[in-house]
C-alpha cells in the first residue's frame, strides 16, 4: 500500500492491497495525476498499474516464506491445538512435528532469523515529507503492510488523513506503526490541524499520541502491545517527530546532509 499527496495542486492519490508491484508509491502518484479518483484497491489497482507498464514481480523471498511457515506452525489455541500441524491422531502421539527437521537444507543463521521474525515480525513503513525552495510541501507514505494480517486488511498508510495529510497553508504529517490505532484518531489530519491552531510540530504529534492513549484509558499494559510514531513538517520548515514509546529516532535532511534525531515520546519504556 502507498500514497502520494501534496504539492501546490492540493491533490492526493493512493493504492491499497496492491500485490506484486515493487513501487506502489509510483502507482499512487499516477492515481493522483492521471485520474479523478483518490484511491484504487486490490485487483483494480493492479490492473491500473499494469496498464501504465508496471510489471508484476514475485516479492516473496525464500527467507520470508520460511519465516511465515515457522509462524504458521507456531499457532496454537488455548488447548495447544494447531490446525496447520499434525493432528491428535499423528503416529506415536506426536501432536507437533519439528519444523526444523522439515528444512534440513536451511543453515542455522537463516533458521534463527526466521524464528525471530515469526515471533517479532519487523515493520516496513516509510513516511517522507518534503518542502522545496518554492515553499511547496509533498509527502508519501509507503508500506508492505502488517505481517501475518488477515488478507484484505488495510492499514493507515493509504488513508487520507491517517497515514499522510498535506495542507499547503499549514504543513504535513505522516505516520509509521500500528495503523489501526492511527486510523481511530485520524492522526495525520489531527496533527496538521493542531499546527494550524498554533502548536509546534512536536507538540502536535504528542497531542495525537495522547488521543491514542486515551482510547485505552491510559492502560500501559495494553498500550505496550504496539507502538506508533508521527512526523510533522510545518510550512516554515520547522519539523518534529514523536512516538508512543521512548527509544525511536527519525531521519532529517535540511539540505546540508542527513542525520538521525531522537523522537519525542509520550511513554517511557521500562527495561
Amino acid at each position: 500500500m502507498a500514497r502520494s499527496h501534496g504539492s501546490s495542486t492540493r491533490r492526493a492519490g493512493s493504492v491499497a492491497s496492491l500485490r506484486n508491484i515493487k513501487t506502489p508509491a509510483r502507482v499512487a502518484k499516477l492515481v493522483m495525476e492521471q485520474t479523478d479518483h483518490i484511491m484504487l484497491a486490490g485487483e483494480g489497482a493492479l490492473r491500473f498499474a499494469k496498464a501504465y507498464g508496471f510489471q508484476e514481480e514475485n516479492l516473496l523471498t525464500e527467507r520470508a516464506r520460511l519465516a511465515w511457515l515457522v509462524w504458521k506452525k507456531s499457532l496454537r489455541d488455548n488447548r495447544g491445538h494447531n490446525n496447520w500441524g499434525p493432528g491428535l491422531d499423528a503416529p506415536d502421539g506426536k501432536t507437533s512435528a519439528s519444523l526444523r527437521d522439515a528444512f534440513p537444507e536451511v543453515d542455522e543463521a537463516t533458521w534463527a532469523w526466521a524464528s525471530e521474525v515469526a515471533r517479532r515480525p519487523p515493520t516496513g513503513t516509510i513516511n517522507c515529507l518534503a518542502l522545496n525552495s518554492k515553499g511547496e510541501i509533498s509527502g508519501v507514505t509507503t508500506t508492505s503492510g502488517l505481517a501475518w494480517k488477515i488478507p484484505g486488511r488495510v492499514g493507515d498508510s493509504p488513508i487520507i488523513g491517517a497515514g499522510l495529510y498535506v495542507d499547503q497553508d499549514v504543513g504535513a504529517a505522516g505516520s509509521t506503526g500500528r495503523g489501526e490505532e492511527n486510523i481511530r484518531v485520524a492522526g495525520a489530519h489531527t496533527i496538521v490541524e493542531n499546527m494550524r491552531h498554533g502548536m509546534e510540530p512536536r507538540e502536535a504529534c504528542i497531542d495525537a499520541l495522547k488521543r491514542v492513549a486515551r482510547n485505552y484509558n491510559g492502560n500501559r499494559e495494553k498500550l505496550a502491545k504496539f507502538d506508533l510514531s508521527f512526523y510533522a513538517l510545518r510550512k516554515d520548515g520547522q519539523y518534529g517527530g514523536a512516538s508512543l514509546w521512548s527509544g525511536r529516532k527519525f531521519a532529517v535532511n535540511t539540505g546540508t546532509g542527513s542525520r538521525h534525531e531522537d523522537a519525542a515520546h509520550l511513554l517511557e519504556r521500562k527495561n
